[in-house]
């Protein structure tokens, strides 16, 4: 990448990341320096049961450019995202997961593909999923199946924990009502009907080492259905 992104803000949504967190955010500070004019990272702490915001503290009284939203109560993966996005005050926004599963170091690949085709969002989908098979399952289901048929949505991997977007473009998207993943789907598939323009790009995906992943829990996914039955009606 030959010239750095003017300005980028970076989220991480974190829910019992104690074993994470701390690495996470140092390895993408590094990369930040090196490829960015201005930025911050905004941990959104949510609800964690652990030391996170501990940690995160500690994190943020090492740099000023690294702060912390915290909810007091679990909001859910929708409600992280709504958080990281609306407190961004960048007019780019990236968000990866705090748990490991992705190379940070990767999203000059992200901005790389933004400025080939001046897309206003860009989105990884993963090369290789390193799941188990009935969260491979689960995932095509979410990722391919069911936004395709009900939304129209055309895009590779919707789910996937890795994006860059326009702060503009989740502004001009507003309200969302989805919580959990059906606010990624709310999201775009509004970008799409807005006629914002669309890019994707392979990114690399990790076992992860520490810590539980929520969101295949049998809760998530029910209240997910709910909420994507919910979000059809309402677009139809």
């Amino acid at each position: 990448m030959s010239r750095k992104i003017k300005e980028i803000s970076v989220f991480f949504p974190a829910y019992n990341e104690e074993a994470n967190i701390a690495n996470t955010v140092i390895k993408a500070k590094n990369i930040l320096e090196k490829i960015a004019d201005k930025w911050e990272i905004i941990i959104v702490n949510d609800g964690s049961k652990d030391k996170t915001l501990k940690i995160a503290k500690e994190l943020v009284k090492e740099d000023k450019r690294v702060r912390i939203v915290n909810h007091k109560v679990n909001r859910g993966y929708g409600g992280t995202l709504k958080t990281g996005y609306s407190t961004a005050k960048y007019s780019w926004v990236a968000f990866t997961d705090s748990d490991g599963q992705f190379d940070f170091l990767e999203i000059k690949k992200l901005i790389r593909k933004q400025r080939e085709g001046n897309a206003d969002l860009v989105l990884g989908y993963r090369i290789k999923r390193a799941d188990s098979f009935m969260r491979k399952l689960y995932t095509f289901v979410w990722t391919r199946l069911l936004p395709r048929i009900l939304f129209g949505l055309k895009v590779s991997d919707y789910s996937c924990g890795f994006k860059m977007i326009r702060k503009k473009v989740y502004d001009d998207v507003q309200p969302l009502i989805g919580e959990e993943k059906v606010t990624q789907i709310e999201m775009l598939v509004k970008a799409q009907k807005a006629g914002f323009k669309f890019a994707n790009v392979g990114v690399h995906h990790y076992p992860r080492e520490f810590g539980h992943q929520t969101g295949a829990d049998i809760k998530v996914i029910l209240r997910s259905v709910r909420d994507l039955i919910k979000l059809w009606w309402q677009l139809r």
